[in-house]
């Protein structure tokens, strides 16, 4: 605990790792438990019922575990969950859940959060993803593994962006991002397969352009239903993971309100995030 500077401010319900470094004029209140080889720089703030785990950094301005921006929240005992080696850097906000989305925000590892980008209450974000300056999640969003948003690109309520995809700076974001996709603009369009994505995560160059083509079968071409594109797709590459995992979220955004599968049954609404 000798890694504590002399104006942090802890509360004596946190449970901190013995080589958490915390900086000057940061405030840590509540139950919050922080992992070994953490470290808070001066004025970070971690708040509530927030479980953070090993190796994460905080810069100047974060706030984590503030009660969050939904109008029906009534100051309900929720959680956040952090995972490992997560950068947030300067500004960052991250909220807990809310009653109706379940009561728990996750955050998984090796994040890492630009400046003032902020992940609302109930969000589901997954590992390696980057969100690039003022990325902005409103509540109940789902990121999978390793997708990238840029620069103050928007995401509404209850969207989805499927594992490596790519969302282009200053995208409004309304409906689901599917995987293996790069998608821009505003409005936001699939403007092709995130080909270098898939190469350096490893994927083998056939599966690469499997993929490619499924993308350009389903989201981009406007000869025909993108419904007649999927069956031509499933039987061009039947039992192909990748493809697979692609007409997946395709179906599921379907068979959800207005484009989004996570909101697919919703009955609740009021966020304000």
């Amino acid at each position: 605990m000798s890694r504590i500077h002399p104006t942090a401010v802890i509360d004596p319900a946190a449970q901190l790792a013995d080589d958490v470094e915390v900086g000057a004029h940061c405030v840590i209140q509540g139950p919050v438990t922080v992992g070994a080889g953490s470290r808070l720089f001066p004025n970070v703030t971690l708040l509530g019922d927030t479980t953070i785990g090993s190796g994460n950094t905080f810069y100047p301005g974060c706030v984590l575990g503030a009660p969050p921006q939904d109008l029906k929240h009534r100051g309900e005992a929720t959680r956040l969950t952090v995972g490992d080696n997560n950068h947030f850097r300067e500004h960052v906000t991250v909220h807990p859940g809310t009653v109706a989305g379940g009561g728990l925000t996750t955050v998984g590892s090796d994040g890492l959060f630009m400046v003032g980008s902020h992940i609302a209450h109930d969000c589901r974000v997954a590992n390696n993803v980057v969100l690039a300056n003022h990325v902005l999640l409103a509540g109940h969003v789902v990121i999978h593994d390793r997708a990238t948003l840029n620069g103050a690109s928007a995401l509404h309520h209850f969207t989805t962006v499927g594992r490596l995809a790519y969302i282009g700076g200053l995208t409004r974001i309304t409906v689901d991002v599917h995987p293996f996709t790069i998608v821009e603009g505003h409005p936001a369009r699939v403007r092709a397969c995130n080909t270098i994505g898939l190469q350096r995560a490893g994927v083998a160059q056939e599966d690469v352009d499997a993929v490619k083509r499924a993308i350009r079968m389903i989201l981009m071409s406007s000869d025909r239903p993108a419904s007649e594109a999927l069956l031509e797709v499933d039987e061009r590459y039947p039992g192909h993971a990748l493809v697979g995992e692609l007409t997946a979220s395709v179906r599921a955004s379907q068979a959800g309100r207005q484009g989004r599968a996570a909101e697919g049954g919703r009955t609740v609404h009021g966020d304000a995030s």
